[in-house]
């Protein structure tokens, strides 16, 4: 059990009034989680204000109280600690707390609107066939080296990473790779852990129900980079126009990737097929079963992340040719009719686009390309009739469909992205509420030879409806539908 005094060591304490060594059994920023002898962080968020739950975390066996604000009473046998900003207090109190796991791992971050969860991914897994144990953190799944743990955000708060990570050290892990979202670097989620590296993808339409403004994303990504400590890599993608922008202000070392320029490391796709990719990686050619140019970079990262992390370039490529696709990212389905179903969790018009086109390179221009397509309801409402249009744009047919409406009314959700696509276009246009009944229409009307694309759920099992979660999985259900198909 630690003390408070070595808990708060690395805080600019304003004020503390009480016993710095108290011993802290736990710590909360969630009042209903304090028992005895814990340290109560009061925090605030976009919906309640921890201060206003001080006296009942007290109530309930606080010893400390973290704050930006004093309350009026201040029991005797209560600790009070007075800061600046108590969410950014709560990630090195976190880290305090679990015995500063960061410092024991390679912790490697991965940031940007799209190919996160691939990149983490596909390293865990690589590291993993190096021979290494390894932990994950990813939307998709959290990994302690083997163990699975329940994945409830792309990146969890500041006590349940720092928790894992102790877990990770403890099970001798010596990687993890991290997917790092904004909304954690602008609440402080990942305050006081080290990193040894981050990544940069790429920066596109999404969020802006959260940051509001477009800079205020791209500032919010650059601030992971302008915290990374020197002895870091910062690897950036530089084909990306903000690709530069994101590194200008960090101590790290900085090293480039590319497709199209000339950087620390280059990949060039020399052959598409839907069932895998041939590229060279700083001049060595590969084969891949990844499909698409976005897959291409999320590779080049992947490769160039390995090497900078001290692995030989021969057992990297070896280990590339043989990574499969993510759960839920350009997987695909083949019916016994001759009809190829894609899933992917594509859920911003830029990842949408980018799926499409790797689809229209590939296929060969007589088949039908058919797009089941929605928007998550309580999130970001202008991208809504972008993705429209570009599902009509780069497809032979299109069904938009309910994706997660939340609170929103599907219907509605739907009518807004009507009104982005053109006139000319909306001959092509079906709108299905039922996800299921749009999946269904999709394979009825396909034909021999011809591509169905649903995208926006991915690896998703589930669709949220009025609060409620409802088991609902896109790849189940064309499974089901094709068997139906074949039988008939």
């Amino acid at each position: 059990m630690k003390t408070l005094a070595e808990i708060i060591e690395k805080l600019k304490v304003k004020q503390l009034i009480g016993n710095e060594n108290v011993a802290i059994s736990s710590v909360c920023f969630d009042s209903r989680k304090v028992t005895d002898g814990s340290l109560f962080v009061a925090t605030r968020g976009t919906q309640t204000d921890g201060h206003q739950f001080i006296a009942i975390a007290i109530e309930k066996g606080a010893v400390a109280i973290v704050c930006e604000q004093m309350p009026t009473n201040t029991p005797t046998n209560v600790t009070f600690v007075l800061v600046n900003d108590s969410a950014n207090a709560l990630g090195y109190i976190a880290s305090a707390f679990y015995g500063n796991p960061s410092l024991f791992l390679n912790l490697v971050g991965i940031t940007g609107t799209n190919g996160k969860t691939t990149t983490a991914t596909l390293l865990y897994r690589m590291f993993k066939q190096l021979g290494y144990k390894v932990g994950l953190i990813s939307t998709v799944k959290y990994f302690v080296n083997n163990t699975e743990v329940e994945a409830t955000h792309t990146t969890p708060d500041a006590l349940q990473l720092n928790k894992l990570m102790s877990e990770m050290v403890s099970e001798g892990c010596e990687y993890c790779f991290m997917e790092v979202s904004s909304h954690s670097v602008v609440q402080h989620r990942i305050a006081g852990l080290t990193f040894a590296g981050g990544i940069f993808s790429n920066l596109t339409h999404d969020h802006l129900d959260f940051h509001k403004t477009f800079d205020e994303y791209l500032k919010a990504k650059q601030l992971f980079f302008n915290q990374l400590p020197s002895h870091s890599f910062a690897l950036t993608n530089i084909d990306d126009r903000n690709g530069k922008i994101m590194v200008q202000n960090t101590k790290a070392s900085v090293k480039t990737y590319t497709l199209r320029a000339m950087a620390d490391f280059r990949c060039k796709v020399l052959e598409s097929h839907f069932d895998g990719t041939l590229m060279t990686i700083n001049s060595a050619e590969v084969w891949t079963h990844f499909i698409g140019e976005f897959n291409a970079y999320n590779l080049t990262a992947v490769y160039a992340t390995a090497i900078l992390l001290g692995e030989k370039h021969d057992d990297v490529l070896r280990i590339i040719s043989n990574l499969t696709a993510v759960s839920g990212r350009f997987e695909y389905i083949r019916s016994r009719t001759g009809i190829t179903a894609i899933v992917d969790y594509a859920h911003t018009p830029d990842a949408l686009d980018n799926v499409l086109r790797s689809i229209n390179q590939i296929r060969g221009g007589a088949e039908q390309l058919i797009t089941v397509v929605g928007a998550g309801g309580d999130r970001d409402r202008t991208k809504r009739p972008v993705m429209a249009r570009v599902a009509a744009e780069n497809s032979t047919k299109v069904i938009l469909t309910s994706d997660n409406p939340r609170s929103e009314n599907p219907e509605e959700i739907i009518a807004e992205m009507l009104t982005g696509i053109d006139a000319s276009l909306q001959r092509k246009v079906l709108h299905i509420t039922d996800r299921r009944e749009a999946i269904r229409t999709a394979c009825m009307l396909a034909q021999k030879g011809d591509i169905i694309l649903v995208a926006g759920k991915g690896h998703e099992d589930y669709q949220e409806i009025k609060g409620v979660k409802h088991h609902f999985d896109d790849k189940e259900v064309i499974a089901e539908q094709f068997e139906t198909l074949s039988l008939n």
